[in-house]
């Protein structure tokens, strides 16, 4: 196994919070914080729960848009197995654009998980498919009228509510996402983002120990964290 596919195993066990603390060291922009989605698949006491996977994008325009192209095939037809599918839906609209029967076809074809910058609807059919579901919101209205796919494997911009800082979603980026949060990893800084979490994790679970055995916090982390 290469060097590479160890860090890629080694990434997935840890959380968004390692992550994102590991990329603010390595300068990505906003930590490749995914901020304002969160986890509505599989369910409330999944506490485990999580998407990891390279990022297949799907970039969708208003229905209205007739100069945009339009992919070859279904957007979802061609989703890579071990993909996190990554729709990035325009702004302002109040329909949803992923539905039940997407994230079904979707499972079938190996994804592991999926991330809307937007609204999805059929909340119970993703939990009851299992399938790992980040968004902004939901919606009772389908896409139909008000969206459609323009562009598949491109870079997306996602920007976050808070302060309207992008963070830029490249095809291959590894995703992951958890009961935290979500946070993306360019595709280059996957071996030293996997090597600097495994330091912190080591540091870390070293002052868990000392404070259970009564240790201030203060001198602790002066003394670990150098």
């Amino acid at each position: 196994m290469t060097s590479r596919s160890n860090a890629i195993r080694a990434l997935q066990k840890f959380a968004s919070c390692d992550v994102g603390d590991a990329l603010v060291k390595l300068n990505v922009p906003q930590g490749g914080y995914l901020s304002g989605l969160r986890m509505f698949s599989p369910g409330p006491g999944n506490t485990k729960a999580k998407v990891f996977g390279p990022a297949y994008t799907i970039r969708m325009v208003p229905a209205s848009d007739k100069s945009s192209p339009t992919p070859p095939h279904y957007f979802v037809d061609r989703i890579p197995r071990g993909s996190v599918v990554f729709v990035s839906q325009p702004k302002g609209l109040i329909s949803a654009c992923w539905g039940g029967l997407m994230s079904t076809r979707a499972k079938r074809l190996g994804a592991n998980g999926v991330v809307i910058d937007g609204r999805f609807r059929d909340i119970n059919e993703h939990q009851e498919l299992g399938m790992g579901l980040f968004a902004r919101d939901i919606s009772i209205l389908g896409s139909n009228t008000f969206t459609r796919a323009s562009a598949l494997n491109v870079p997306v911009a996602y920007e976050n509510k808070e302060n309207g800082q992008e963070v830029i979603v490249n095809p291959g980026d590894y995703i992951l996402g958890d009961v935290d949060g979500l946070v993306a990893v360019p595709a280059d800084k996957v071996e030293v983002c996997a090597r600097l979490c495994q330091e912190r994790y080591d540091i870390d679970e070293e002052t868990r120990n000392c404070l259970e055995q009564g240790d201030e916090m203060g001198p602790t982390i002066k003394r670990l964290r150098k």
